[in-house]
């Protein structure tokens, strides 16, 4: 079990503390609006009404002994701003900053934020991604040009081995997972002799551009 602290219940922060809470971690919840913090109050570990914006009162929550630190002030860029700053004064080990714009998101890096994160942005492009094929139900984006996407099985692909269509040979795509609905059953790292059925999910890596023939197949 870790320890973190969400500053800013926002819509992302209130969700994220959520989650956490949800996931066994004990979680500091910490807004200036009254409303907010009522109404994580009966999930996190504790929630505070506080301005994060002062550096007294940040000072003094015990913020460097969390795990890690969330600044969820992406509505308030010069909130989150100054809120990085007194973050990383105190030492905090691990400092994720929400960003909305890109100029706010160096200006945090600069200051210090273990990781900057754009989750407007990053689920539009999400978004977009499953709206170019009628076969593909997500996709993760984990760098520079590199996604996963999770697909329905295209129709030529269905009846065919993964041997029979080497993925990786002839589209530059892994395979890490097929999971299949009837029955349900997930199969890690499929091997050769595996036969697609129209019912399968699969879960493929790879860079974009390669991921992009297999959106475009039939």
């Amino acid at each position: 079990m870790k320890s973190y602290a969400v500053i800013g219940l926002s819509s992302f922060g209130y969700y994220l503390a959520k989650s956490l809470s949800d996931s066994g971690h004990q979680v500091m919840a910490i807004d200036i609006d009254e409303e907010r913090v009522e109404k994580v109050k009966p999930f996190v570990d504790r929630a505070i009404i506080a301005d994060a914006t002062d550096k007294d009162t940040i000072s003094g929550l015990g913020l460097d002994d969390m795990d890690s630190v969330v600044v969820s002030l992406g509505d308030s860029i010069d909130a989150s701003i100054l809120v990085t700053l007194y973050l990383r004064e105190i030492k905090v080990k691990q400092i994720i900053a929400k960003a909305l714009t890109e100029d706010h998101g160096k200006i945090l890096d600069i200051l210090g934020a273990t990781r900057v994160v754009f989750p407007e942005r990053d689920e539009a492009m999400r978004i977009a991604k499953t709206m170019e094929t009628d076969y593909l139900i997500d996709a993760i984006a984990l760098g520079e040009g590199i996604s996963i996407i999770e697909t329905a099985a295209p129709e030529a692909m269905v009846g065919k081995s993964l041997g029979e269509l080497d993925l990786r040979n002839n589209y530059g795509v892994l395979v890490l997972v097929v999971r299949e609905v009837i029955p349900d059953n997930a199969v890690i790292i499929p091997t050769a002799e595996h036969v697609i059925k129209d019912s399968d999910i699969l879960l493929l890596l790879g860079d974009d551009e390669n991921l992009d023939k297999i959106k475009k197949m039939k």
